[in-house]
């Protein structure tokens, strides 16, 4: 692009940014009806979201922030309802149309990305199928050009072999794959204004990046104005010019996105950017980091004692048979490394980088192909019965969704006693007083042990299944994204929470995690992963501040606002 391209591109954005505003939102209340009376999730929202801009709502779960989006787009869920205020959409008000009006507006006028990419795909159709019929329902494709405009959709929205990906069901792709195929159902259509939903929180910050790109060169090629839903502060720097700040239903700050982040005047704001990890790894400078005082400890001390490692993989390959195509497809290729005692190491790497793979197989989930994994120096693959019962018992998962992975019809005092019932370990009066010390543990108040997961938060949900983890007593605990489906604040918590547990317990970690800016607050040694293999494997710090594989040069230079230069 030529001078004169840019200096017209950069005139035709100054002339969107100052006509009238797109989307104009004043005074929005929305009222929940429940059992236990009126809820007012959202009280007295003023936003503007003019042509081309990209504006980002930012808070915690429960701020409202995307109440406000549902409501904008006629989408509240049961019994919610707009009680007062105007949504204008180009000067329109469309705050009580009719919902044959809203479903010509949706898609065509206003694109959505939701966050939850298992619930919001049908698992019974084809995934070229489901972009189809947003094409084919606002008349933006044909019968004979539907395919091709199906495979650009994808293509958009960073599918590889988009071709081959639109012929497969939502099951055959990974997570972050299938919210790519949200986006490109939300893109399809190439609205004015699309609302994203935290779309990309289910993704690597590669892939991240490279969605983030193409919402960005829509904005400015066709001038779509994006509602980005994020609770990432960095993300929203760094790609928004405004930031609304959300907390409890209300507005309390909103200005330019950097003016937020670097001068913060609400409280809750300020706890925000504090909380963040995007921001933290911006602020953090290589002699103020942290972990850089515990490996130098533990470097110095090396040559009076040998290195305790708990677990020690060599060689491990995983290899799965693929029906009609002539080779096999190497999850996990020749990966070796240790977890030293009472340390954390983590795996990052993109989607597909074989990282989940690796820690089922330690987790004896499934079997290796070759190699060889030791834990506390006996390889597990030939345990008895009875050794294989007793590793169980030390070796303990945290996944990723705290939803899921509880079941919902047991009370929390069931699901933490459930691995005490299950081992027979103490009287019954023993796994009670258990259960409440590990809710003590895990901070959370003795009066939810009667509670279901559905009547607790995210963040809660997640303390219970640390808790559960906890309850035999392991040596090693498998963290497979544990706060990645969390806000900011909660994920402070929680990795708060497991340093805690570390120290006091002794506790030895695989964290497992596509946020590298978790990663650096948390981890002591990191492994980096591409394709299965294993690519560069270091301190925290020397991965951090000197990374040697140009790939895990590229993963880091993709964490969002990772240029901010924000002064502690």
């Amino acid at each position: 692009m030529n001078a004169r391209d840019e200096g017209a591109m950069r005139a035709a954005k100054e002339n969107q940014m100052s006509s009238e505003p797109l989307l104009s939102v004043q005074g929005l209340a929305v009222d929940f009806a429940t059992m236990d009376g009126v809820v007012h999730a959202v009280e007295g929202v003023d936003l503007e979201i003019r042509p081309g801009e990209t504006v980002a709502i930012v808070g915690e779960s429960g701020s409202g922030k995307s109440t406000t989006a549902m409501a904008i787009i006629g989408l509240l869920a049961g019994g919610g309802k707009i009680a007062s205020g105007s949504i204008r959409l180009d000067g329109k008000e469309i705050s009580h149309a009719p919902e044959h009006e809203l479903r010509t507006i949706r898609g065509r006028d206003i694109g959505l990305v939701p966050q939850d990419p298992m619930s919001n795909l049908n698992p019974v159709a084809k995934i070229g199928t489901q972009v189809a019929e947003t094409l084919l329902a606002h008349g933006l494709a044909t019968r004979q050009n539907v395919q091709a405009k199906v495979v650009e959709a994808l293509t958009a929205a960073g599918l590889p072999d988009p071709e081959r990906r639109a012929k497969q069901y939502p099951h055959e792709f990974s997570g972050g794959m299938r919210q790519r195929a949200l986006i490109a159902i939300g893109l399809a259509c190439k609205p004015r204004l699309l609302i994203a939903d935290e779309p990309t929180s289910a993704l690597d910050v590669t892939v991240q990046q490279t969605i983030l790109d193409q919402i960005g060169a829509m904005t400015r090629e066709l001038g779509t104005a994006v509602l980005l839903i994020t609770h990432d502060l960095g993300l929203a720097a760094e790609r928004a010019e405004r930031v609304i700040v959300m907390h409890r239903g209300k507005v309390v700050e909103q200005g330019a996105a950097r003016q937020i982040l670097e001068d913060p005047q609400h409280p809750y704001t300020q706890s925000l950017v504090q909380a963040a990890p995007s921001v933290a790894v911006a602020r953090l400078q290589p002699e103020a980091f942290q972990v850089k005082e515990r490996i130098t400890e533990a470097e110095a001390s090396a040559e009076a004692a040998p290195v305790d490692n708990i677990v020690e993989i060599e060689n491990l390959t995983k290899v799965y048979p693929v029906r009609g195509r002539g080779e096999d497809f190497v999850a996990v290729d020749d990966v070796s490394l240790v977890i030293p005692r009472g340390e954390t190491v983590a795996i990052v790497g993109e989607s597909g980088s074989g990282k989940t793979t690796t820690a089922r197989m330690l987790l004896k989930v499934i079997e290796p192909t070759s190699g060889l994994i030791r834990y506390e120096g006996k390889d597990i693959s030939s345990l008895s019965k009875a050794e294989t019962k007793e590793f169980r018992q030390q070796v303990q998962p945290i996944f990723q969704d705290p939803y899921s992975s509880l079941n919902p019809m047991f009370t929390i005092e069931r699901l933490i006693a459930e691995p005490l019932d299950f081992y027979k370990r103490g009287s019954s009066a023993d796994r009670r007083k258990r259960v409440r010390q590990l809710l003590d543990d895990v901070a959370l108040p003795q009066s939810m042990l009667r509670r279901y997961p559905s009547e607790l938060s995210g963040g809660q949900r997640q303390r219970v299944a640390i808790a559960r983890a906890l309850a035999l007593s392991p040596d090693l605990i498998v963290c497979d994204e544990p706060v990645s489906a969390l806000d900011v604040l909660v994920q402070d918590q929680i990795l708060t929470l497991l340093g805690d547990l570390q120290r006091e317990y002794g506790l030895s970690y695989l964290f497992i995690s596509h946020d590298l800016a978790v990663v650096r607050l948390i981890s002591d040694y990191v492994c980096v992963m591409k394709d299965g293999k294993l690519v560069e494997a270091a301190t925290s710090e020397e991965i951090f501040t000197n990374p040697r594989d140009p790939y895990t040069r590229r993963l880091l230079a993709s964490i969002p606002g990772n240029e901010l230069n924000i002064a502690s």
